[in-house]
């Protein structure tokens, strides 16, 4: 049985670095046996969801801290992104309708769109203050 891997990082609540989280990402699931459309599907979902925490949670304050926790399990990833920001609940989110949203040239709400599909598995909840989206992606 393979023994689970974890590895952190925190990073200042700032667009500028989500290059760093992406690299951190790259790095731990090319080590851990993912393929390469793996990897970019998690970097992905990864840099939406700090994205989101940046801009919506902590609203540009660089002053917030995001941590990103990787477990490595069997064949599995286990992203977890903490902060202690504004808290979403996305069982209140819709999928946004993308015909009308062309239409109307509007930009962004695809976010949580796409880190349910890029990843097996989207979750979040609220722990005494801190919000905790997880996600997994299973190899291969």
């Amino acid at each position: 049985m393979e023994k689970a891997a974890t590895y952190r990082i925190k990073i200042p609540a700032s667009t500028e670095n989500l290059s760093e989280v992406r690299e951190f990402v790259s790095k731990h699931a090319r080590d851990h046996g993912f393929s390469n459309q793996d990897i970019s599907d998690i970097k992905l979902a990864v840099d939406e969801a700090c994205t989101n925490i940046i801009k919506h949670a902590y609203k540009f304050d660089k002053s917030k801290v995001v941590t990103i926790e990787l477990e490595f399990e069997h064949r599995q990833v286990i992203v977890m992104l903490t902060d202690q920001g504004v808290g979403f609940n996305p069982n209140s989110y819709e999928k946004p309708n993308l015909p009308e949203q062309i239409k109307k040239k509007k930009r962004g709400g695809m976010g949580i769109h796409l880190m349910k599909n890029l990843m097996d598995k989207v979750t979040y909840e609220n722990i005494n203050g801190n919000n905790i989206l997880y996600m997994s992606k299973n190899r291969g």
